[in-house]
């Protein structure tokens, strides 16, 4: 969950004379900001450095990053011919410096650990693109969603295509699981999500599963070993604790769930055929590390050792966390699960 980043003093470096998206699209960069946690924490994984908002410049939605502010959309999507204007484009071409990056990584690694690549979903993508930023309410979002569906379900159609193929591109370059984020995607209840976002949405995961021909109720125990088949797919969404079982639904292999669920809750919502990632709160890592690591013994409890589950934050590291206390999560989990 966003491994990189500016708690760590090595990244703030780069920062300082690159921008985010500099960054991103500069293999090498790319490449060494990969590797700075993998160096530093004892991660079983490591998780491309990129942006999940990188396919919409290709698809004719210019943006920037502001500083402390986030993402910016220079012109938002507000109306249907807005929408329409959208282009579809090939990512192995428009993207190619994110697949260069995955071959630079792992060679880099070289099989020291595997490498998550990922892409944002339809929803999280689309309410960027028509907000034009990060919203609280995502009422523009739902505007064009609710009144003009034949062109919302065109549009996301049209990002469910990409980013399928972006996502496959990601795996042939060398990813060894993929992921898809829907970071908003908790502003919607079951209905809605399950009209106007799991068709999309599961679309992608067909895409993948279709270029990969591994049955996802093989890869589906993760915990327990992948028998060397397959490429599995992670599928996570922030405040999704009403909507697990749709999000199961529309597919991955392994569905994330975010702190606000128990995860033994969670994965009942989700269903036994599925592994689970996360979840503890990545507040608790600003705090000490003996309430840090009774919140994490109470989320490996509530996994209760079932094959299938990936210990993680329930979103990504906060900026001030200490990265000793990053560090010392990682050995705790790893010394509870290997006794």
């Amino acid at each position: 969950m966003r491994q990189a980043g500016r708690y760590m003093s090595e990244y703030r470096t780069l920062r300082e004379r690159y921008s985010l998206l500099d960054i991103c699209r500069t293999p090498d960069l790319a490449t060494e900001v990969t590797l700075q946690p993998v160096r530093r924490i004892d991660v079983d994984a490591a998780i491309l450095f990129s942006d999940l908002l990188l396919p919409l410049e290709p698809l004719g939605i210019p943006f920037d990053f502001i500083r402390g502010e986030g993402p910016a959309i220079e012109t938002p999507l507000r109306s249907e011919a807005d929408l329409a204007r959208v282009r579809r484009f090939e990512p192995r071409e428009s993207l190619g410096y994110v697949l260069e990056a995955i071959r630079q990584i792992k060679r880099a690694l070289a099989g020291r650990v595997p490498l998550i690549g990922f892409a944002g979903a339809p929803f999280t993508l689309a309410s960027y693109a028509i907000e034009g930023g990060h919203s609280s309410n995502f009422a523009h979002t739902k505007l064009l969603m609710y009144g003009a569906p034949a062109a919302w379900h065109r549009f996301c159609d049209t990002l469910a295509d990409v980013i399928g193929d972006y996502l496959v591109a990601q795996i042939d370059a060398g990813a060894d699981a993929v992921m898809v984020f829907d970071s908003w995607v908790g502003a919607l209840n079951a209905s809605d999500y399950r009209e106007f976002i799991l068709p999309h949405t599961k679309k992608i995961f067909d895409r993948v599963e279709a270029a990969t021909d591994v049955a996802p109720i093989a890869r589906a125990h993760v915990g327990a070993g992948l028998d060397g088949a397959g490429v599995p797919t992670i599928h996570f969404g922030v405040g999704t604790g009403s909507i697990l079982g749709e999000m199961r639904d529309a597919g991955g292999d392994v569905i994330g769930a975010d702190w606000r669920t128990p995860l033994d809750e969670a994965w009942d919502r989700i269903g036994p055929d599925r592994a689970v990632q996360g979840n503890l709160d990545p507040t608790l890592l600003l705090g000490p590390l003996d309430r840090i690591f009774a919140a994490t013994d109470d989320v490996l409890a509530r996994a209760g050792g079932r094959a299938g589950h990936i210990f993680n934050l329930g979103h990504g590291i906060l900026p001030s966390t200490p990265v000793e206390h990053v560090q010392a999560l990682a050995r705790y989990v790893h010394q509870k699960t290997r006794q």
